[in-house]
């Protein structure tokens, strides 16, 4: 069913806290071996913006998907010249976090952070993942920047979409709307972007990782 932008903003916001939610004892439970732990960070995210992070995620990837109760941020990673988070520390604080038995955990969180690039000692960023990709974190800071919330959600959860699928072994894809093309270091690129591409698809079919059951992305096209 095609659903317009107003209604589907409106169905999001509609969706409760206590609907997605995951009590503490069910992450200290055994863990399946596809376990993914989402997992807010610092100000809570609106709790409509982390349910449809999850519903974007299960409409692509063969997870047992859980939501972590939310964790302040780690003060050692905090950088006072420009009022922002380091990523890299965010990571090592999210190693700490990994429930045993889960197979990845991504955060989530509102906040501004950054790592060094090049020449550049603090960059601004939307995200960063560790090489072997269980440990993630994404910001929904630079995705909302000069857009509507709308078209800021819709951006977090295509980057949340991409970089699972490069920890799942997806490389950047040169077909034109293809969730897995590369950013080019711009948050405008994904607007562009709806869906994997039929490539990226069969990827994921052959690595086991691919949710068949789902039918098409939970965001309108552009």
């Amino acid at each position: 069913m095609t659903m317009d932008r107003r209604s589907w903003l409106k169905t999001c916001g509609a969706v409760s806290l206590g609907a997605f939610m995951v009590e503490a004892r069910l992450l200290a439970a055994p863990a399946s071996a596809r376990r993914l732990v989402l997992q807010p960070l610092g100000p809570m995210l609106p709790s409509a913006d982390v349910e449809f992070v999850k519903r974007s995620l299960l409409a692509f990837y063969d997870f047992d998907l859980v939501v972590a109760a939310s964790q302040p941020l780690p003060k050692q990673a905090y950088y006072p010249p420009r009022q922002r988070y380091r990523a890299e520390k965010l990571l090592d604080y999210l190693q700490t976090l990994l429930p045993e038995g889960a197979e990845r955990i991504i955060a989530l969180t509102s906040v501004d952070i950054s790592t060094t690039k090049g020449s550049i000692a603090d960059w601004g960023i939307m995200g960063l993942a560790t090489i072997e990709g269980r440990v993630s974190v994404l910001s929904s800071f630079r995705c909302r920047r000069k857009v509507s919330a709308e078209q800021g959600l819709i951006r977090l959860c295509n980057d949340a979409v991409h970089e699972v699928g490069h920890s799942l072994g997806l490389d950047h894809c040169r077909t034109p709307g293809c969730l897995m093309h590369d950013g080019e270091g711009s948050a405008t690129t994904v607007d562009r972007e709806y869906d994997l591409c039929d490539r990226c698809r069969s990827t994921l079919g052959r690595n086991q990782r691919l949710n068949s059951a789902a039918s098409a992305p939970p965001w309108p096209k552009p």
